[in-house]
């Protein structure tokens, strides 16, 4: 007998089709738990449990599997709804995003510095999360509307949507998640395509801009940290401290590493950030070369699934939507493992589920839950 067609959806409450399960995208689901593991492990070692005791050092990974927990059940709910109603979110999200955004200097808490963080009492949001999702949507919003390459009046409009949280995130400061959103909003113009004058002109402007960053937009120890990154022999002792250290942590490892829980700088506690921004330097110094290729393997095949998820879908918004998320890990992989081997200044990127952070691991399965819903509904409907 012959199959019958998939049908579309009479509504967006038709979303319990059982089919739908039949289209999951099982290597991105089998990708994403493997490295969500690798970093409890890591982070587990990277606690120091045969050093150090108390609550405060060792329950990271704990908490992470809390975090961990959460973003599965935030995974699940971004699967379940027909991802075209986040059309008519997108505006109402970047607005609550640009409130809490500038709640943070009133009632932030200031943590190294630097105000980022807002208490609710049983937990604290990082607005600067917010804004990654809700750029990454209103931009996908605002780029499905004309497949036609962007000319200046489109172009603007869409740089502006990054540009307004990227202001208030850059006075909190936090370098990394400003240049991490104009990144991500950069790779889904470019994706969708622009003008050939219109690209032409923002490649001559960047001179521009880096200059107009480096002295004004920038505070003084970022700049020491770019310099620092040119020659962290400057200040071993100061901005050049993380880059020496995690060179000595990932060369230590040799070919096959010293073996988990194993590492001499970070069980003495020589490796700084060793549970955020360096934790990728714990890896390698206890699984070596042959273990950072495995990571770096598994990366590789957690973002083709992304891209592969991208071109299969069936709609421009589920498309650009998927884009903005393979950027958005894409750039965090990129930029923290040159970052830890000393090829990229430390501006305090994390690296995906290897990395500790709460609001950060919540918003990574959201996101990925967004893609397997792409996945999911890619033969319902065409739009």
């Amino acid at each position: 007998m012959e199959s019958q067609p998939h049908r579309t959806p009479r509504n967006y409450g038709d979303y319990m089709d059982k089919r739908l399960f039949t289209y999951i995208n099982w290597s991105l689901l089998a990708c994403l738990f493997l490295l969500y593991l690798i970093g409890v492990g890591n982070l587990y070692s990277a606690s120091g449990t045969r050093l150090e005791t108390g609550l405060a050092v060792n329950s990271f990974y704990q908490r992470q599997l809390i975090w961990g927990l959460c973003g599965i059940i935030c995974m699940l709910l971004a699967m379940v709804f027909d991802y075209r109603q986040l059309r008519n979110l997108a505006w109402p999200f970047f607005l609550v995003t640009i409130f809490f955004l500038l709640l943070v200097p009133i009632a932030g808490k200031s943590v190294y510095g630097a105000k980022r963080w807002i208490s609710l009492g049983f937990m604290s949001l990082q607005p600067s999360e917010m804004a990654k999702l809700s750029v990454l949507i209103l931009a996908a919003r605002l780029l499905a509307r004309d497949s036609r390459p962007l000319g200046w009046k489109d172009f603007c409009a869409i740089l502006s949507v990054g540009l307004l949280p990227c202001t208030l995130i850059l006075m909190q400061p936090d370098l990394g998640t400003t240049l991490l959103v104009l990144l991500i909003l950069g790779g889904m113009i470019l994706f969708h395509g622009l003008k050939g004058y219109v690209l032409k002109t923002c490649l001559l402007a960047i001179p521009c801009v880096a200059t107009f960053m480096w002295f004004v937009g920038m505070h003084d120890y970022q700049r020491q940290r770019i310099l620092t990154f040119l020659d962290p022999s400057n200040d071993p002792r100061g901005t050049g401290y993380h880059i020496i250290q995690s060179r000595i942590a990932i060369g230590s490892g040799e070919l096959w590493g010293k073996g988990f829980g194993e590492g001499t700088q970070s069980q003495l506690r020589f490796l700084p950030e060793r549970h955020s921004d360096f934790a990728v330097a714990v890896f390698g110094e206890e699984w070596g070369f042959v273990g950072c290729v495995a990571l770096v393997t598994l990366f590789c095949l957690f973002l083709l699934s992304i891209f592969s998820t991208a071109i299969q879908a069936k709609d421009r918004f589920g498309s650009m939507l998927v884009v903005g998320v393979f950027f958005y890990f894409f750039w965090q992989i990129f930029i923290n493992m040159g970052m830890v081997i000393g090829l990229m200044p430390v501006v305090g990127i994390p690296l995906p589920f290897i990395s500790y952070g709460g609001s950060a691991t919540v918003v990574n399965f959201t996101l990925l839950g967004i893609v397997l819903n792409v996945s999911m509904r890619r033969f319902m409907f065409k739009g």
